[in-house]
C-alpha cells in the first residue's frame, strides 16, 4: 500500500498528505506528553518518602478493611455495666438516685416487702422540707392514698361501694390533710362521716377535744399542732398508703386503710434558720360500712371496727390534744436507749400501737 493510498485502494490528495505529516511531526494537541527529566525526578524522590507520597490522579487504592477497635471496646463496656447490675442492682439504683428528683414513686398497690432505701444526706430546708427523706418521692397529700377498683360486696353494689371507698378516703383527707384541722381546729367534716349510733366513738369524741387522755386522745384519730408552738412548713404533706376492702359481718363492706403522713414542722417562733423536724405518723383504720337493714346507723356513715398507729417526733409527754414535736433543746428530746426504735417509713411490717406515754415513746432510727 502506497504512502497516499487509503485502505481502500483510493489516493489521499497532496494537501491531505501535507496536513498529516505535519502533524506527525508536532504531535496531536490533545496527545499525552511526556513527563520531563525534573518532573520525574520529583515522583521518584516522593515514591521514596514514608506514605508513598501522594496518589496519582486516577490511580487504583484497594480498599482497606478498617479496625472496629471502638465497636468492640463499647461493647466490652456494655457487658462489664450488665453484669454489674445483675450482680448488685440495688447499688447501681442508688447511684442514679435522687431523693428530690421529680420522678415520684408509682401508687402503692400492695404492702411492701422492705424498707425504702436511704435516701441522698442532707439537711431539709424551707424549700425543700422532704430533703434527704423517702418522703421526697411520694406523693402530695391525698393522691398519696391508693383507692383500689370497686366491685360489688355484700349489701352493696359497684356504684354503692366506690362511693364508700371514696367518703373513706376523705375521712382520711379531713382528719389527717386539712390545714384547719392540723392547726387545731374540730375535725367537723370526718367527724360527720362516723355513725351517731357508734356509742364508744361518739364518747372518745365527746371528751378527747376538752379533756385529752390516754384513752381519750383526739391525735388516735385526727392529726393537730398547737399554732402557737409548731409551724407547719409549707403547703405539702407527703403520704403514702392504700385502702383494701372485704365483706365484712352481717355483709357490711368493711375497708382498711394503711396510710402513712409526714408532717415538716417548725418552732412557731422560728427566725428562718432554725432546724425543721418531721413529725411522722402511720394510721391503720377499720371502717364498716353496715347494711341499715341489719345494723343502725345513717346513710353515708360508718362504724369505726378499730383504730391503731405509729408515731414518731410528735411528743413523749402527756397527752395535750397535740403533737409537740421535740426542738432543740426540748426535754422531750431524748437519747433514752430503752425507747423502742423504729423506722417510720417502713411499711413492710404491720402497724403497732403508737402511744404518746413516757414510758412507750418510740424513737425514730431516721426522719
Amino acid at each position: 500500500m502506497g504512502a497516499g493510498t487509503e485502505p481502500d485502494g483510493s489516493s489521499r490528495s497532496d494537501a491531505e498528505w501535507e496536513r498529516f505529516l505535519r502533524e506527525s511531526v508536532a504531535g496531536a494537541a490533545d496527545a499525552p506528553k511526556e513527563p520531563s527529566a525534573r518532573a520525574r525526578e520529583v515522583s521518584k524522590r516522593l515514591r521514596a518518602e514514608p506514605g508513598g507520597g501522594p496518589e496519582g490522579w486516577r490511580a487504583y487504592a484497594p480498599a482497606r478493611r478498617k479496625r472496629r477497635t471502638g465497636w468492640y471496646a463499647l461493647g466490652l463496656l456494655a457487658s462489664l455495666v450488665l453484669l454489674v447490675v445483675a450482680l448488685a442492682p440495688g447499688r447501681i439504683g442508688d447511684l442514679f438516685a435522687d431523693d428530690d428528683a421529680d420522678s415520684p414513686l408509682g401508687a402503692e398497690s400492695a404492702r411492701p416487702t422492705q424498707a425504702p432505701p436511704a435516701g441522698a444526706a442532707g439537711r431539709p430546708t424551707e424549700e425543700q422540707p422532704f430533703h434527704g427523706s423517702p418522703a421526697a418521692k411520694w406523693a402530695d397529700g391525698a393522691a398519696g392514698i391508693t383507692v383500689p377498683k370497686a366491685r360489688a360486696v355484700g349489701w352493696m353494689s359497684a356504684a354503692e361501694v366506690e362511693r364508700a371507698l371514696t367518703r373513706s378516703r376523705d375521712f382520711l383527707v379531713d382528719a389527717g390533710l386539712d390545714r384547719g384541722v392540723l392547726r387545731g381546729e374540730r375535725p367537723k367534716d370526718a367527724i360527720a362521716l362516723i355513725s351517731p349510733h357508734q356509742e364508744d366513738v361518739q364518747a372518745l369524741l365527746k371528751t378527747a377535744f376538752r379533756t385529752p387522755s390516754e384513752k381519750n386522745d383526739p391525735l388516735l384519730l385526727f392529726s393537730r399542732f398547737r399554732p402557737s408552738r409548731t409551724h407547719l412548713v409549707g403547703d405539702v404533706v407527703k403520704t403514702r398508703g392504700r385502702l383494701t376492702y372485704r365483706e365484712g359481718r352481717r355483709g357490711a363492706l368493711q375497708v382498711t386503710a394503711d396510710v402513712t403522713f409526714v408532717y415538716p414542722v417548725t418552732p412557731a417562733d422560728a427566725k428562718g434558720d432554725d432546724e425543721i423536724v418531721r413529725t411522722i405518723v402511720r394510721r391503720e383504720l377499720v371502717l364498716s360500712w353496715d347494711n341499715p337493714d341489719k345494723v343502725i346507723t345513717e346513710p353515708g356513715t360508718f362504724s369505726i371496727v378499730s383504730y391503731k398507729y405509729d408515731m414518731t417526733n410528735g411528743g413523749c409527754g402527756a397527752p395535750t390534744g397535740y403533737f409537740t414535736p421535740p426542738f432543740g433543746t426540748d426535754p422531750d428530746r431524748r437519747t433514752d436507749e430503752a425507747s423502742t426504735e423504729i423506722d417510720p417509713y417502713d411499711r413492710s411490717t404491720p402497724v403497732g400501737q403508737g402511744k404518746s406515754s413516757k414510758d412507750e415513746c418510740r424513737k425514730a432510727t431516721r426522719s
